[in-house]
């Protein structure tokens, strides 16, 4: 039993400053807690369990009691035509991510950079085509794609179209986004317009940041504009530079509503987000669309990896 002594000094610790702030602390976190819980890491948890089973419509209802088929998702999804590389013309959902994301991530970084120089000097109305270039960015997604389904409209009435027979430079009209090859170089397109302009304020944060008197110097030394931005505007920006690109990367390589909206990731798009939602959503097979989602889960901690290890160490020793 407990003493009278204890109780009243575990009333007074319950009681005490510290406790109170402390369970309100608790109070306050628990909501976030459970709907992250509930939203995000039990799925994430759950997702690793299915993939490792075989979950159909069939046995949705009882997907607890689903079958143990251990590797065998994994190696019907590295065995299917539309994620393995079958040459030139068909290139796999695999190789078809790499090629999206690395392209259109070099796209977008490089059109900030343009844009974060151009913004960076001073000239009238500048601040109103800050704002203008940050349109692409800020508008809904749904939006901005339906917008690019009209211009590339198939049929004579679509912009494109209508502007290249009126100039007489095409015959007939040409479907952009259902021809292979052309439909993922418009994709990449569209994924450079609509992001840049997040490595735009990112770059132009830190060129705001770059001392004057360097560039000063450079100029008394008599160094050209070239020599000027290769010298010390490059390697003032290689940081933020470097995390942008990563970033950029991960965040590319796990996109599935650009390309979705755009083509349905037909024509040559088909990249691994977009079949994670075809084996799971089309093909009802929940187990495979899983084990799609886990592969991507580990190339994009290893991306996470490269970021931590290369980008967050260099800030730090800097």
């Amino acid at each position: 039993m407990t003493s009278a002594a204890e109780r009243k000094s575990f009333k007074e610790r319950w009681n005490s400053l510290q406790s109170r702030e402390a369970r309100l602390a608790w109070a306050l976190i628990l909501p976030t807690a459970l709907i992250v819980f509930g939203l995000v890491i039990f799925p994430a948890i759950f997702s690793v369990w299915i993939s490792f089973r075989e979950v159909g419509l069939n046995n949705l209802n009882n997907v607890f009691n689903a079958p143990f088929v251990g590797f065998k998702n994994y190696i019907d999804v590295f065995n299917d035509f539309a994620f393995k590389f079958q040459g030139m013309r068909s290139w796999g959902a695999a190789v078809t991510s790499i090629v999206y994301s690395f392209v259109a991530t070099i796209s977008t970084v490089l059109l900030g950079l343009i844009a974060a120089l151009l913004l960076n000097r001073p000239f009238r109305g500048r601040g109103i085509a800050r704002a203008v270039f940050l349109i692409p960015y800020v508008a809904p997604i749904v939006s901005m794609a339906f917008v690019w389904r009209w211009i590339l409209d198939p049929r004579p009435s679509g912009v494109v179209n209508d502007v290249l027979l009126s100039a007489g430079l095409i015959e007939r009209p040409i479907a952009y986004l259902a021809t292979r090859g052309l439909a993922l170089l418009l994709v990449i397109i569209f994924e450079s317009w609509r992001y840049f302009p997040f490595a735009m304020l990112m770059i132009l944060a830190r060129l705001q940041a770059i001392d004057d008197t360097l560039y000063e110097a450079a100029e008394v030394d008599g160094a050209s504009t070239v020599a000027k931005f290769w010298y010390i505007t490059l390697p003032e920006l290689r940081y933020v530079i470097g995390a942008i690109f990563l970033l950029r990367l991960m965040w590319t390589f796990n996109k599935f509503d650009d390309i979705f909206l755009l083509t349905g990731g037909g024509f040559g798009t088909k990249v691994l987000p977009v079949l994670t939602y075809e084996f799971s959503f089309r093909l009802f097979n929940f187990g495979r669309g899983a084990a799609t989602s886990m592969i991507l889960l580990v190339i994009l901690i290893a991306f996470m990896a490269l970021y931590i290890g290369v980008v967050m160490r260099n800030v730090d020793e800097t």
